[in-house]
């Protein structure tokens, strides 16, 4: 759809465009992450036909994440430059060919190339990091809301998808289930995502869905005058304390999310669950996530987003010590543990990483700062996999990497504070308006 095109629909659709916009990255998102999730159900049946170690299959995984964390800061400048329509595009076309070339894996490297550079980086560009980089120039008194409600998508898409994908795994193998994956991705994102905007300023609406453009929704929540009168730029944000929290705070979180996401299905498996289960798991963890985002997202917008940060890092922290009580034998009980914490609680943190740096550089670079503060996201999540696969290599089991998990909870939890997003911006239900 061409910009005239789209500034019409939005004249016509003031209150209701922003919502547009989160529709779409709801469904974008959801497909994004899931076929990225996949990995997790392609992973058993890739170390059975190839006899790979653990530790050398789950390394194609970190190093798309590895990878991903290298270009963060080159697309966040494109996103400042050619705008969330053109980046997402690209992530569709990457991920699409990513999965179809998978099809024709045979050695290590085109697992590496295909399933971790293309589908990771392709991923990054159309998810989480991105998304997060423009949707909060569309809410202000609702942004934790509106993105969560955006990110609730990976519940859906998870629960819709992953249990087809491993029944196609178990019935025709994975190479079928990533030509299906790929071909569904490519049809249905590419043409939805060219009703995409970067900030309804650009449509001469305002954020919140008013109908006029201005800027006194975004001044009237400053904690924090001097520090939110800087024109934040990269080189500035990180000669801040409150840049390097941030960033030890997502690679906390990026690791013990990660980590989890792509040992889990092996682990139950391991533990005593039938393929379907486990497959069942990650489908029902994103289940669990859409209420939390939505809720805990809201709750953010009204109490902070340290409280709710730390809320979703003591939900992994269950989840991990539920995984350690089922190395003793399965537990139906456990597995619920596992579930509810993982996605209730834990899973809310994508409501919170775009708002919490935007809340503290809001600016006209914020696309370069947050693309810049997720290289630690990513790094973190390239890291878990790997270590906890090394680890497990090394060890025999799961133990020591998911006391490292719990660890990082605590250190992630306490970062955030530190980072103090409250004191610059307060969120709406705290605001004096």
């Amino acid at each position: 759809m061409s910009d005239t095109a789209r500034a019409i629909l939005g004249a016509r659709l003031p209150i209701f465009y922003g919502w547009i916009i989160v529709a779409i990255a709801f469904v974008t998102t959801g497909l994004g992450v899931t076929a990225r999730t996949a990995f997790s159900l392609m992973f058993p049946p890739i170390v059975e036909e190839f006899g790979w170690n653990r530790g050398l299959a789950a390394g194609a995984f970190s190093f798309g994440f590895l990878v991903s964390a290298l270009i963060s800061p080159f697309v966040g400048r494109l996103m400042d430059k050619r705008g969330p329509r053109f980046v997402i595009e690209l992530g569709v076309v990457l991920l699409s060919v990513g999965l179809l070339a998978a099809t024709t894996i045979r050695s290590p490297w085109q697992l590496y190339l295909y399933l971790g550079v293309l589908v990771g980086g392709g991923a990054n560009c159309m998810t989480y990091t991105v998304q997060s980089q423009y949707l909060p120039n569309w809410f202000v008194r609702w942004r934790a809301l509106a993105i969560g409600i955006a990110f609730s998508g990976v519940g859906v898409g998870s629960l819709l998808v992953l249990p087809w994908i491993q029944a196609v795994i178990l019935g025709d193998g994975w190479r079928t289930a990533c030509w299906t994956l790929g071909i569904v991705i490519l049809v249905l994102l590419a043409p939805i995502n060219l009703l995409v905007a970067k900030r309804p300023e650009d449509m001469g609406l305002q954020p919140d869905g008013g109908a006029r453009a201005g800027a006194a929704s975004r001044r009237s929540n400053v904690v924090d005058a001097e520090w939110a009168a800087v024109e934040w730029t990269v080189g500035r944000a990180v000669r801040t304390a409150r840049f390097w929290w941030i960033a030890l705070s997502y690679f906390c979180g990026g690791f013990v999310w990660y980590a989890v996401q792509v040992h889990q299905t092996k682990y139950l498996v391991d533990t005593g669950f039938s393929p379907m289960q486990a497959a069942w798991a990650l489908g029902l963890v994103a289940l669990a996530g859409i209420p939390g985002q939505i809720l805990l997202g809201a709750l953010s917008d009204r109490i902070g987003r340290e409280i709710v940060w730390t809320i979703t890092s003591v939900g992994f922290a269950i989840c991990y010590a539920a995984l350690l009580g089922l190395a003793h034998g399965p537990s139906q009980a456990l597995f619920w543990v596992v579930v509810l914490s993982q996605g209730l609680l834990g899973y809310a943190v994508t409501a919170l990483m775009g708002p919490v740096v935007a809340e503290i550089f809001e600016g006209p670079h914020f696309g370069a700062i947050f693309g810049l503060v997720t290289v630690p996201l990513i790094a973190g999540g390239a890291a878990g996999p790997a270590i906890a696969g090394l680890l497990y290599d090394r060890t025999g089991d799961y133990g020591a990497a998911f006391w490292l998990c719990i660890v990082l909870c605590a250190v992630g939890a306490a970062a955030i504070w530190l980072a103090s997003p409250g004191k610059v911006r307060a969120v709406a239900g705290r605001s004096t308006r």
